[in-house]
């Protein structure tokens, strides 16, 4: 185990620097970066706002054009500037972000909140009701309640969560006026005693939580059905029946471990994907300023450190996730072996 362990986690290297490379390489070649963006303001502006009193309307000063290179890095090779890209990431210093003045750490750090909110609320509902639903399907498949349930989960699936957050605002949030239309919580959420911050903050978060929250129980219901179905089928159930154990116990002792395997090892993956996965349109929808917002508007405004910034820390912890969730494997079946 402590060999398969090393190996992933060395090969997890190149598989960070392979992500990197290619999107340093990508960014050199999109128009419109950092550098760009000033010339293209000068030339619209001016100084003072004034576009016949500044020859940026010619175009730029190339010493003041040298120093905004100088500013962001651009004096340098591309090669040289990936090089000292991974200096910093090896010692887990970010950069700073070209607009907002703050090292990118501390940027994704303010972030977290909205998107921890929305994450784990999405992935206990989804799990806490799919699981049960999944496995009260599988023990009366083919019944009226399967059926009913099923199309009323993939109706569910069908329907974007977008589309969906922007029905429950218009409902609720503006015609019943039940909920707030924006924010996670109140203006006056520090004044608050500590029963009113819970109500209020659970107030704010009900309308985008079930916008994310009902697309995602069509996959682990179905996924915990046919687990669960495939267990029931097997020769081990029909012999556990025959020597007279109940229902209840052939579920609980025998089925209930096997078919949770491909459940449980999706945990850490499920967990961690609904934090930063799925969640842009619904922050924006819903004004919560969260990891999926910060990373659209600096792709948009070409943030390079924070784009760079974000993609690394995302990809180490996709990869550290995709090896626990290996490792959950023989946590829950010990028969399973890496050799």
């Amino acid at each position: 185990m402590f060999a398969y362990i090393l190996k992933r986690l060395l090969l997890m290297v190149p598989t960070l620097l392979g992500v990197l490379l290619l999107t340093f390489v990508v960014t050199q070649f999109v128009p419109g970066g950092p550098v760009e963006q000033y010339m293209a303001e000068a030339r619209r502006t001016g100084v003072g706002g004034d576009v016949s009193s500044y020859r940026g309307g010619q175009g730029v000063d190339p010493r003041r054009l040298a120093q905004i290179k100088a500013l962001y890095g651009f004096d340098k090779p591309p090669t040289e500037r990936f090089v000292l890209m991974l200096k910093q990431y090896a010692t887990f210093d970010l950069g700073r972000s070209f607009f907002q003045n703050k090292p990118v750490s501390q940027l994704i750090v303010e972030k977290l909140p909205v998107s921890i909110s929305l994450g784990l609320w999405t992935f206990l509902i989804s799990y806490l009701v799919a699981v049960p639903l999944g496995v009260m399907k599988a023990v009366r498949a083919g019944s009226r309640f399967d059926l009913v349930s099923t199309i009323l989960v993939l109706v569910g699936y069908a329907i974007p969560g977008f589309v969906l957050g922007v029905v429950l605002l218009v409902v609720f949030g503006g015609q019943l006026n039940w909920f707030p239309l924006r924010g996670l919580t109140s203006p006056n959420w520090a004044e608050l005693s500590l029963g009113a911050k819970i109500v209020d903050y659970v107030w704010h978060i009900t309308l985008p939580v079930t916008a994310m929250v009902l697309g995602s129980f069509a996959v682990t219901t179905m996924l915990t059905k046919n687990a669960f179905l495939e267990e029931i089928r097997k020769q081990y159930v029909v012999t556990a029946r025959a020597k007279g154990l109940g229902d209840r116990r052939v579920l609980g002792r025998h089925i209930f471990r096997n078919a949770l395997i491909p459940i449980v090892t999706g945990f850490p993956a499920a967990f961690i994907g609904a934090f930063f996965t799925g969640s842009l349109l619904i922050e924006t929808l819903f004004s919560l300023d969260g990891l999926g917002l910060l990373s659209y508007e600096s792709i948009i405004r070409r943030d390079y450190p924070v784009v760079m910034g974000s993609l690394f820390v995302f990809t180490l912890i996709g990869l550290v996730t995709k090896l626990i969730s290996d490792l959950c494997y023989v946590w829950v079946d010990p028969r399973v072996k890496f050799d």
